[in-house]
């Protein structure tokens, strides 16, 4: 048995994995294929690089994904650490400077003394690596076609993906101010007892945090002539696009527009809460872009994922108002996810019912994004370790007791997310944190649903 474990992936999951492993003094080899080979999302040559926005979502208890952060805040979560030391204004949510955060995460995994980073595609030898030693295979989303021709062996499963996309980012220099304003939604709405002048007073005086988003009115003419050109605009078609299965949470907005004229007002160029400056008024939709570094000189479209081609990124979007000169930092992106059948192959420590030296975690495993991603790292990292300790039990000790599974409350939303991945579902698709999947309270009928959020909450820290 190999003296120490091996992760293969240098994301979000496979960085806490590496992470939480050495702190307990055993030693990791860490693989990660770049910057030798790049997949077609990935640019950045440090660990743990995210793509496709650079929000952790809300930081609110009474948001699923706010709960799940401090829960692993409790569990000393590197990567929220440094998430949190990063963070750039995004209102009551928790987004971060991109290239600070994978610099700050690649500099604390690689000057571990404990951690060897090996920059190697897995390629042909995951089944040896597995017979030698402890496995956690977080490869993420965008697993390269040999490793996944090799775990496709591993769990017979012959089909395991689906197609995300990722926002443009602009240079926030190019944006028009005499249409864009700050603010967050509902902080910038005027009060029914405000005079126009006492509002835009109010405005100026708005600290950085209520004015992390930049917003663009658009009125009932201009929305309809971006909506139109955006559902006739030409988009890049992929190599057998026709088999993909696109996750919900990352809907191509091109897509999103297609289901209705008015199904983009409702989703994310919904009005509500704010009131435009220039009139006093509610505007009939609105844009909103999100601070993406830390000297805010770049912000993202929020949700705006996108297939479109470059070119017509460029023609469709500039249309929105305060877009005209646009000037385009990055283009949204379509690419395949890769997840495997979690209900069927893992069990809730993450680990493959089939073979007991594998792990794995990320967001192959089902659970969709950042903080969930970490989640899976942070469980089956803990249970690997336990699983490595009882190989060499002379060092650590024979008390069976304490290389027992370690598994979660499902009332907590680590607990909740791997009894859903690895619950029997014919129906599994990848899954956010929320609430929905927790048990409900005992005894109590909460109609509020604020008040039951908070409630829920308690409850999973209390577990804790």
């Amino acid at each position: 048995m190999n003296d120490y474990i091996t992760v293969i992936g240098g994301g979000l999951a496979g960085c806490e994995s590496a992470y939480q492993i050495a702190k307990r003094g055993i030693k990791v080899k860490l693989y990660e294929m770049k910057p030798k080979k790049y997949t077609q999302a990935h640019s950045n040559e440090n660990l743990a690089e995210i793509v496709c926005s650079n929000s952790f979502k809300s930081n609110l208890l009474t948001n699923a994904c706010g709960l799940l952060k401090e829960e692993l805040r409790k569990l000393d979560s590197l990567l929220i650490h440094i998430a949190d030391e990063t963070k750039v204004p995004a209102g009551q949510a928790l987004a971060v400077d991109r290239e600070n955060f994978a610099k700050k995460v690649t500099d604390a995994i690689k000057s571990n003394e404990l951690i060897e980073v090996i920059h190697e595609e897995v390629t042909d030898n995951l089944k040896q690596m597995a017979q030698d030693g402890i496995v956690i295979i977080a490869t993420g989303p965008l697993t390269s076609d040999k490793l996944s021709t090799q775990i496709q062996k591993i769990t017979g499963q012959d089909k395991f993906y689906f197609y995300d996309a990722a926002a443009p980012i602009v240079n926030k220099d190019s944006i028009d101010f005499n249409v864009a304003f700050y603010g967050d939604r509902y902080s910038q709405e005027k009060k029914k007892d405000e005079t126009i002048d006492e509002w835009k007073k109010r405005l100026k005086e708005q600290t950085e945090e209520e004015n992390s988003y930049i917003n663009l009115p658009l009125n009932k003419e201009e929305y309809e002539e971006f909506w139109k050109n955006l559902v006739e605009a030409e988009v890049v078609t992929l190599h057998e696009f026709e088999k993909k299965e696109i996750f919900e949470g990352c809907m191509p907005i091109e897509i999103m527009a297609k289901r209705g004229i008015d199904t983009l007002r409702f989703g994310p160029l919904k009005p509500v809460g704010f009131d435009d400056p220039r009139t006093g008024k509610r505007p009939y939709a609105i844009v909103q872009l999100r601070q993406d570094d830390k000297i805010a000189s770049m912000y993202n479209l929020v949700g705006f994922q996108t297939n479109l081609k470059y070119g017509e990124q460029k023609r469709v979007f500039s249309i929105i108002p305060g877009l005209k000169n646009a000037e385009f930092v990055k283009y949204g992106v379509m690419h395949r996810n890769t997840y495997i059948n979690s209900p069927e192959l893992l069990d809730e420590t993450y680990k493959l019912k089939s073979n007991k030296n594998i792990y794995f975690a990320g967001q192959i495993t089902g659970v969709e994004g950042y903080v969930e991603s970490i989640s899976s790292g942070m469980v089956a990292s803990l249970n690997a370790i336990n699983d490595f300790k009882a190989n060499f039990k002379d060092k650590f000790g024979t008390n069976s007791e304490q290389y027992k599974p370690i598994t979660f409350s499902e009332n907590t939303i680590i607990g909740s997310l791997a009894k859903y991945i690895s619950t029997p579902n014919s129906k599994f698709q990848p899954m956010n944190a929320n609430f929905g999947i927790l048990p409900e309270l005992e005894g109590k009928k909460i109609k509020d649903k604020k008040q039951r959020y908070m409630e829920l909450a308690k409850r999973s820290l209390e577990n804790f």
